[in-house]
Order: C-alpha cells, then structure tokens, then sequence
C-alpha cells in the first residue's frame, strides 16, 4: 500500500459520510473494511435520521427500572447472564451517566449534535443527489393509555425546549388519521412531522460510496489488526502489510475499542445487539416511522416493504445471535398492527456501538495526535454521521469545529 494524506478505517455510513467530507475539501483519502460497504450495523438499521432522538438511554431513575428489564431475556433492555460478569464496569458507569447532572449534559450535548448534523444531512444530499433515497414522513411515538402517556410528557417539554417540533395526539381516532390500521390500545401518541428515514440505509451508503469512488477515492477491504504512530504520522498494519498516513480516521463501529487499545487508549464502548425482521411489499400500508417505545421496538418502510426492529440486547461480538428477539417484536408488532402480514419475513442482527452516556466518540486519540476517533453512536450512526464528519472533517483540516467537542472527547471516562 503506498503512503496516504488520510486512511479512514470502516466502510459503514460514519466511515464513508467521513471519507467523503474529507475528499471535498481536497484530501487525498482511503477507506479499509475488513468485509466491505455497509456490511455490518449500517446494512440493515432502521433507515430513521432520528434527529429528536436527544434523549439518552440513561435517565434518571432507569436503574430502579433496569432489574426488571434485565431479568426479562425477552424485555426491551437486556443482558444474556453469560455477559452479565463482562459488562459490569459497563453498568456502572452507565448508571453514572444517569445522574442528573450528567443527564442534563448529555441532552445538550445530543441536541448540539443533531442540530449539526441535521444541516450536515441537507448538505450531504444536495451534495450527492441523494433527495431520491429520502422518505420524509415523519414519526408516531405511540402510548397505551392515558398513565403512559402523561409519563412521557416531561421528555417532549425537554424537546420543546430544544426546538424540536411536535404535536401530541389524545385518541385513536387522531392517530388513525396519520397512521390507520393500529390497536386502538394505543390511546395516546406524539407527532414528529421533521422526522425523515432513507428509503434504504444499505442503498444510502452505497449511494455516498459510489459518489466517494467516482472522485477518486478508494476502498479496500483490508483488516485492521494495530494502529500505531511513527514520528507524527499514524500507521495502520493489516494482514496485506503495514501503511503510512497523516491521519487515521477510526469509524469501525462496534470494534472501533479494539483498535484503540492498541493504542493504549481504553474507551468504555459496548454492543447493543439489535435484531429485526423485514417483510416484503405489501406487508402493510405504512405511512410514517412508528415508534412502540413501551415495548422498545420501531416500524418502518424500507424499499417498499416493512421492517419490524429494535430492542437492546447488550452482549458483545462474540455470542451467537438469539434470533427468538427478532421473533417476539414481529408477534407484538401482528397484535399491534392486526392486519399486518408477518410473511415472508428475513431476520438480522446487527451491532451498534454503545457508550455509557449515549453520546459518541469524536476526538483525537489521547495517545497519538495524527489519530481521530469517530465510534459510539448506538443506534444513532446513520442520524449523526454526515454531522460527524464535518466534525472530523474540521479537526483534520485544522478549522475550528462547529461546535464544541468536548462533550465527545475519547478521554471523558
């Protein structure tokens, strides 16, 4: 491999949203995956640029609910007991980041981030002609009576205050406007109208891929073992040989950690294991994202069929999947939905790069300047990643960012 000015390391949509912004403003860049384009989380998410998604998984109070989410291997939030021993310094600084203090800087921290990288969005698909891969459909957050409902409303008065618009719906006939064929268990809803989803995520990438090879850049599938740093410069090895650049971007998702130990910077990431289905054509009439947040799964449109996913299983890279989970959100999702076809479906797991306090790695390594960190999204990467990359794009280029990234910092644990 010959000497490159930046060699981003990941081909899911962080990596290539990154390689791209660095491209157009001049630099000469290289992507290495170890199994390709949008292979992993990015393949087969959701699709939702969730941008009034600012509030953090760890909320004041969740560990009073967590036991009982967590003895349930089915429930919305669990860890498999074989996992449980691992991932214990996880929690704790999980249940940290729910303090209150911690909470309230987290929120502002997710909104700076998503304002950004919503106008980053509008950059990006004005950029690559990309309109035709959007649905702007909006969201349903859906409630099952008047007392889970009335529950939520402290979390839409934070996003109010935030700027993010809504509108809050009290009968099923008001959501049947929006969204017919629902349970009419569900009572209450809220209405995210700027809430947009690709059409594809998988397509979305591959999209911003192509327009990345059609300029010049270059990707390769490569394994990434070790990074290193030799006299200002970093350095990536892999199995083809060792390779030299100015920067090294590292936007691998949920193996990001694994690289930067070789550093010898530790960074609490964990993976939230996420399963989902998706069903042909036809499956049913959508017409917005639907959101069943009391049961932490989510419904959306994808290429013309329905995809039915969600949940948080925290239990790492290596144990087998339990597709069971992708099985029990389908059932809920036909009792939710009782004209749904669950037909015909193809199950997933994918993995999302989790960090305690919801917020994303962005920054320089603490142990070597030429290498910046762009990992831990969860399961906002696909919302926050063209934001992400005008943020790296700016620390490589030597500008000043957008906004601070000292929320973000690799150090900040």
């Amino acid at each position: 491999m010959q000497d490159e000015t930046v060699i981003v390391v990941g081909a899911g949509i962080v990596g290539i949203s990154t390689a791209l912004e660095l491209q157009s403003r001049g630099l000469r860049v290289r992507v290495l995956d170890r199994v390709g384009v949008a292979a992993e989380a990015s393949q087969r998410n959701a699709g939702a640029f969730a941008f009034s998604d600012i509030i953090p998984l760890a909320t004041p109070g969740i560990m009073r609910r967590a036991p009982k989410w967590l003895l349930d291997p089915m429930g919305p939030l669990s860890v498999p007991p074989s996992y449980a021993l691992k991932i214990t310094p996880w929690m704790l600084q999980f249940w940290r980041a729910s303090w209150r203090d911690r909470f309230q800087a987290s929120v502002t921290a997710q909104t700076q981030l998503m304002e950004r990288s919503r106008a980053a969005l509008d950059r990006q698909i004005a950029a690559v002609d990309g309109e035709a891969i959007m649905q702007r459909e909006g969201q349903l957050q859906l409630y099952e009576g008047e007392a889970e409902y009335r529950a939520s409303l402290d979390t839409w008065e934070l996003r109010r205050r935030h700027g993010i618009r809504f509108s809050l719906l009290d009968s099923p006939a008001a959501i049947a406007d929006i969204q017919p064929g629902l349970h009419p268990r569900f009572t209450h809803a809220a209405f995210t109208p700027d809430w947009m989803n690709t059409t594809d995520p998988k397509v979305w990438v591959e999209h911003l891929a192509q327009q990345f090879c059609s300029r010049g850049g270059v990707i390769e599938r490569a394994n990434v073992s070790v990074i290193s740093q030799h006299a200002g410069r970093a350095a990536v090895t892999t199995a083809e040989g060792f390779a030299l650049a100015d920067k090294v971007v590292v936007a691998a998702g949920a193996w990001s950690h694994h690289l930067a130990r070789t550093l010898g910077d530790r960074i609490p990431l964990e993976t939230e294991r996420g399963y989902n289905t998706t069903l042909p054509s036809g499956a049913f009439d959508l017409r917005t994202h639907l959101t069943f947040g009391g049961h932490g799964f989510v419904v959306t449109k994808i290429a013309g069929g329905v995809r039915v996913g969600g949940a948080v299983e925290l239990g790492g890279l290596k144990l087998a999947p339990n597709y069971k989970r992708a099985e029990i959100l389908l059932q809920k999702a036909a009792r939710f939905m009782p004209v749904l076809n669950t037909e015909g479906g193809e199950q997933w797991m994918g993995f999302r790069p989790s960090m305690p306090d919801s917020l994303p790695v962005i920054g320089r390594s603490p142990s070597a300047e030429s290498v910046i960190y762009a990992f831990g999204h969860g399961h906002l990467g696909l919302t926050q990643s063209a934001g992400t990359a005008e943020l790296v794009a700016d620390l490589i280029t030597g500008g000043e960012t957008a906004i601070s990234t000292a929320a973000y910092s690799p150090d900040r644990f």
